[in-house]
């Protein structure tokens, strides 16, 4: 369906590089992004949460990929209100972290935020002279309520990002229940951001509803975490860990498209890493939303034997707000522990 772009929210996850998705010749940095964008044309960049995107980053990834491709990327943590390790950020700007980063209560002191979103903007830079800007996600940390002072701090973020495409993703559910939604569209509306709607397990303290209105004309968010019951209080691995059905997707089918009717573009994305899940869960979508087949990997090119094998994580899948662990591995996930360049950990030559 023309308009709507499915994809993933990483490309370079441990567990998907490890699961044999990526065919013999393309394991390498630059041959995992172009058979990723050879299968999906949207991306999430989740490692700009976790620690500071670099230009250079940012121009590999648009050189490789093709016209069209586009990169969504996440905010940085500290542009969002999370707290954030010192490694995360460049070396120079880190004792000012300890001295203006600011608490839960406390904001951080306006010049070094300041500092702060300049080099986040100018990394991005290549990625918007190429046109492979998506949108950047600003997702709200949980205890982040309805109220003056979160209300304030979204409005400050849409002062800052004039001229972007931008969608929140609010985790704390009062945001979209009943005496607060309409509230919340508006301010979303007026701002001129998109609601993100997002997929989780139901009937959970911290189980948020799919049911989103589109906020802007321009652009439509959602994002499949999995449906785990461990969601909101298991561990990293757990929250996020799930191997979508077919009869699960096909339940968002009239949501998907009643969002495209709205919006001019629709960014439907899987957040649910154990294994290929994610990268099967976006396949499947795309299938089933009519959009064009494209080629994949036979199962000798990917050096497995028969089949793919499926998600069999006890419990469910692992991406999310401090990375994610694969069940096939029991490697720390790259994307929780930033580079101490302070860019980022998402490859380039070398985490959404």
């Amino acid at each position: 369906m023309e308009g709507i772009l499915t994809g993933t929210c990483s490309w370079t996850d441990p567990a998907l590089v490890s699961s044999g998705w990526y065919p013999r010749g393309r394991r390498d940095a630059e041959g995992r992004l172009r058979h990723y964008a050879d299968h999906f044309p949207l991306v999430e960049v989740d490692s700009t949460y976790y620690g500071m995107p670099s230009a250079r980053n940012s121009r590999l990834w648009a050189e490789r990929t093709p016209d069209g491709f586009r990169f969504d990327v996440k905010a940085f943590s500290l542009l969002t209100g999370h707290p954030t390790r010192p490694a995360a950020l460049p070396a120079d700007l880190r004792p000012a972290l300890a001295r203006h980063g600011g608490t839960r209560r406390t904001p951080a002191d306006p010049a070094f935020l300041d500092e702060v979103w300049h080099r986040f903007a100018a990394a991005l830079g290549p990625l918007r002279d190429a046109a492979r800007m998506g949108a950047v996600l600003f997702q709200l940390p949980p205890w982040a309520q309805p109220g003056p002072r979160t209300r304030a701090f979204v409005e400050e973020c849409r002062a800052r990002t004039r001229g972007w495409r931008v969608a929140v993703e609010f985790r704390h559910p009062a945001w979209w229940a009943e005496g607060e939604r309409a509230g919340t569209a508006a301010l979303l509306g007026d701002l001129g951001l998109a609601a993100v709607a997002v997929d989780t397990a139901a009937g959970l303290p911290g189980s948020l509803t799919p049911d989103v209105p589109v906020t802007s004309p321009a652009l439509s968010v959602v994002r499949f975490h999995g449906r785990s019951a461990a969601w909101g209080t298991g561990g990293k691995e757990e929250r996020f860990r799930h191997d979508y059905t077919e009869d699960e997707l096909r339940e968002w089918l009239p949501r998907v498209r009643a969002l495209a009717d709205r919006a001019a573009e629709v960014h439907v994305l899987f957040n649910n890493c154990c294994g290929d899940a994610a990268v099967r869960a976006a396949g499947t979508m795309g299938a089933l939303l009519g959009q064009e087949a494209r080629p994949a990997a036979p199962a000798e090119a990917r050096g497995t034997a028969g089949p793919r094998p499926r998600c069999r994580c006890p419990g469910g899948h692992g991406n999310g707000e401090a990375g994610h662990t694969g069940c096939d591995t029991n490697r720390p996930d790259r994307r929780s522990a930033p580079a101490t360049s302070g860019t980022g950990t998402q490859e380039a030559s070398c985490p959404d």
